[in-house]
Order: C-alpha cells, then sequence, then structure tokens
C-alpha cells in the first residue's frame, strides 16, 4: 500500500495522558486522513480507549497536541468542541444506548443535541434513512431490550449516522458477537465509509475485524505507536510481538 495522500483530518502530536503515577499514553503521535479507515492495535491496558476519548475531550489530554480539521483541543473553548463534536460520530463498546427510550427516541435525542431546527417530518426521514442504512428499518419503535447485541451496535451505528458525522470512532465494534454477527458488523464499517465517505478509527481486539476494515494499523506499546503501516506490511512482520496479535 502506497502513502495515503488524502488530507490529514485529525493530527495527534506528542499526546500524554496519565492517570496518577500510571503513564498511559507517552508521546503519541497519529494522523487520520480523509475517507480512511485506522485501525488501532495493542494489548488491553494500553490505552487505546484512552486515545479515542481524548479526540473528543471526554477525558483531558496531560500533553501534546490534538487538531481536528482546524480545531485544536488544548484548551478549546465550549462553543468550538461543540463543533468539534458535531464532526465526530463515537460508536461506544456497549452501543450505549438509553434503555428507557425506543430506537426512535435515542435517535431524536441524537439529532436535539446538534441544535439545530428540524421539523417533525425531517426528523422522521432522517431517523428512517439511518435505520435503513444500517439495515433496521423495522426497529424504529422497538426498545433496546428487544434487541440482540449485534442489533443494538447497529442502532448504536444509526444513531451515530444521523447527525452526519464526517468522522466516526469505534471502540470496540465486535467485542461480545458471535463471528458470524462479528463479520456483518465489521462489513458495515466498510459499506458506511464507501457511502459517506467519512474517516474511522477503530480500537479492537478482532483480527477478522481487521482484515476485514483496515486501510492503515497503528499498534500502541508502551505509550507509544509501536508500528504503523498495511495489513500486509503487518501480516508479514517478523516481529514476534507484532505476530503475537496475528496468529
Amino acid at each position: 500500500m502506497g502513502k495515503n495522500t488524502n488530507k490529514v483530518i485529525i493530527d495527534i502530536q506528542d499526546l500524554k495522558k496519565s492517570f496518577g503515577d500510571q503513564k498511559v499514553l507517552d508521546g503519541v503521535t497519529l494522523q487520520l486522513h480523509e475517507e480512511e479507515n485506522l485501525v488501532v492495535l495493542g494489548k488491553s491496558g494500553s490505552g487505546k480507549s484512552v486515545l479515542i476519548k481524548c479526540i473528543v475531550n471526554l477525558l483531558k489530554h496531560d500533553a501534546g497536541s490534538i487538531v481536528v480539521g482546524e480545531y485544536e483541543l488544548t484548551d478549546i473553548n465550549e462553543e468550538d468542541l461543540i463543533e468539534v463534536r458535531k464532526r465526530i460520530g463515537f460508536l461506544f463498546q456497549g452501543a450505549a444506548l438509553y434503555d428507557s427510550m425506543t430506537v426512535r427516541e435515542n435517535l431524536t435525542f441524537a439529532l436535539a443535541r446538534l441544535n439545530e431546527k428540524f421539523s417533525e417530518e425531517e426528523i422522521n426521514n432522517k431517523i428512517v434513512e439511518a435505520l435503513e442504512n444500517v439495515g433496521m428499518p423495522d426497529s424504529i419503535d422497538k426498545m433496546p431490550s428487544e434487541l440482540s447485541g449485534g442489533m443494538k451496535k447497529r442502532i448504536g451505528l444509526a444513531r451515530t449516522l444521523v447527525v452526519n458525522p464526517n468522522i466516526i470512532l469505534y471502540d470496540e465494534p465486535t467485542t461480545g458477537l458471535d463471528p458470524i454477527t462479528s463479520d456483518e458488523i465489521s462489513k458495515l464499517i466498510n459499506d458506511t465509509k464507501a457511502k459517506f465517505k467519512n474517516s474511522s478509527i477503530i480500537i479492537t481486539h478482532d483480527i477478522n475485524c481487521v482484515k476485514t476494515v483496515a486501510d492503515r494499523i497503528a499498534m500502541i506499546k508502551d505509550g507509544k505507536v509501536y508500528k504503523e503501516g498495511s495489513l500486509e506490511q503487518f501480516v508479514n512482520d517478523g516481529d514476534p510481538y507484532i505476530q503475537s496479535f496475528f496468529k
């Protein structure tokens, strides 16, 4: 795979984040390009989820810089942070649906957070379209308790897509799913990129997911980017540490 010449839309430089005495991120430098699926690999506790939470300012980084588009997140004001978050969809590990709301209400809530004036018809059309995009149009009035794990992931993605983000952060999108459903979700990540031309960072331990979705891979070890490259470069790398992930 040649070098990605697309525009950089997230630029992370020398990012550091500690919790007490524990250094989790210790100088991560990483870029995400337009229309790219970037997979971030690493052992549990290596800081993968911390990294994407820093990107949306759910966690404040200690040092270094994160630039999203034209916005630098260090000391960002609330108004600009809202603009950044409008561009970024975050698919949480457990889908994070509101249990007391129907699927329709979950998606309506996401739209309401945009602080834009939509008519009732516009809201309905956006919700129906988002559910059709994830293959779940019949679930609109169901409660989360009526959905399987894979269905909840799809609805979580629909709730992300309904606000039309140009960046999506996926936190372990296939965790807890059976192999067939995991494969469906991985394909859905690719379909989403192909249709909406968005860019994604995908945190995963699932090597089958990696093989399906990755345009590029970054491995985090000891708080830094240990290796960056294509799937082919990782699969063919003789480093025993890297191979331990691809066995």
